[in-house]
């Protein structure tokens, strides 16, 4: 047996410096989804290097989509699409690793195809719950085998109809996967959410060339448009920059400064909440590259006060 080796890690007494995160997961999955499904190359920077990336990646390979990591020390990678509808049944299963959002938003893709994939996972994605987004896939057309509403799924492409789909929670994943879907339908489809969550589907599109409307919380696309491929940069993931925000925030003497991290309004209460909470809180907008705002955030402990987070603010708070 291999002997183990004790960590001790000390608190520390202060935390200062500037640093950059890794590219956003949320971006990275849609900016790759789209551009497989776009016209021509497209050239992604920032691209994360997790898992759940790797694992969307993957899933395209296996539909026939060209991809190269032509910089990998600088997340750069292209990818050759094969435009809306026109992706190539899959010889393999297709596996999503831990990853919910592949699995969710790559039926929605999947759906308008006319071949099935069958989708696996880990045991805790086989766990988690995929009714929310068989039931809207399945109205549009497709039909959808699972495990007691859980993974593996096998999705049985179909010639989709466009649908008005209500959630009753909210889910970006679902709004996603429905968005992606009604790409591939014959007429309009919409999802009205219950509540605002992440855009980055939307944005996306717009960055791709296609057309997204939005009313309150009504977001609608219309099928046959076409994307075209572009080269775009992933800002940092603000999941990974809110550790480093709340330590600096939590612990005297501190001051941290992220550069290029993603300041997508949806992403961003978390800001609101540390100045409530005592800390100097200072943000620069740099850029929108495809429409994602990104910039510096400079978080300085001041004081620390009583804070009280309500339930309303819970959805703007998973990172």
């Amino acid at each position: 047996m291999p002997s183990s080796t004790a960590v001790i890690v000390a608190p520390a007494r202060r935390l200062r410096g500037r640093l950059r995160v890794p590219g956003d997961k949320s971006i990275s999955h849609r900016y790759a989804l789209l551009a497989a499904l776009a016209d021509g190359q497209s050239t992604l920077t920032n691209f994360s290097s997790g898992a759940d990336c790797r694992s969307t990646l993957a899933c395209l390979r296996r539909l026939g989509v060209e991809i190269q990591h032509t910089n990998p020390a600088a997340g750069t990678l292209t990818l050759m699409g094969r435009g809306i509808g026109c992706l190539s049944s899959p010889s393999e299963t297709l596996d999503a690793g831990n990853s919910g959002t592949t699995i969710r938003l790559m039926a929605g893709v999947v759906a308008g195809h006319p071949f099935s994939s069958r989708f696996i996972g880990d045991a805790s994605l086989s766990s988690r719950p995929m009714r929310r987004v068989i039931h809207p896939l399945e109205r549009m057309g497709a039909r959808i085998d699972a495990t007691d509403g859980h993974a593996p799924l096998t999705v049985h492409g179909a010639r989709l109809q466009a649908i008005a789909h209500q959630p009753e929670v909210p889910s970006a994943q679902i709004k996603s996967a429905v968005l992606l879907a009604g790409l591939h339908a014959e007429g309009t489809t919409s999802v009205r959410e219950p509540a605002a969550t992440r855009d980055h589907t939307e944005r996306a599109l717009v960055a791709f060339g296609g057309t997204v409307s939005v009313d309150g919380l009504t977001v609608s696309v219309t099928g046959g448009q076409r994307l075209s491929g572009r080269g775009l940069s992933v800002p940092g993931d603000f999941s990974s920059a809110a550790f480093w925000l709340v330590a600096a925030a939590a612990i005297p003497g501190s001051r941290i400064e992220i550069e290029g991290v993603g300041l997508n309004p949806t992403r961003t209460p978390l800001l609101d909440v540390l100045r409530r909470f005592g800390a100097r809180v200072d943000v620069r907008l740099d850029a929108a590259d495809g429409g994602e705002p990104q910039g510096t955030v400079v978080v300085e402990h001041d004081r620390i006060l009583p804070l009280e987070i309500r339930p309303e603010e819970i959805p703007g708070l998973i990172d």
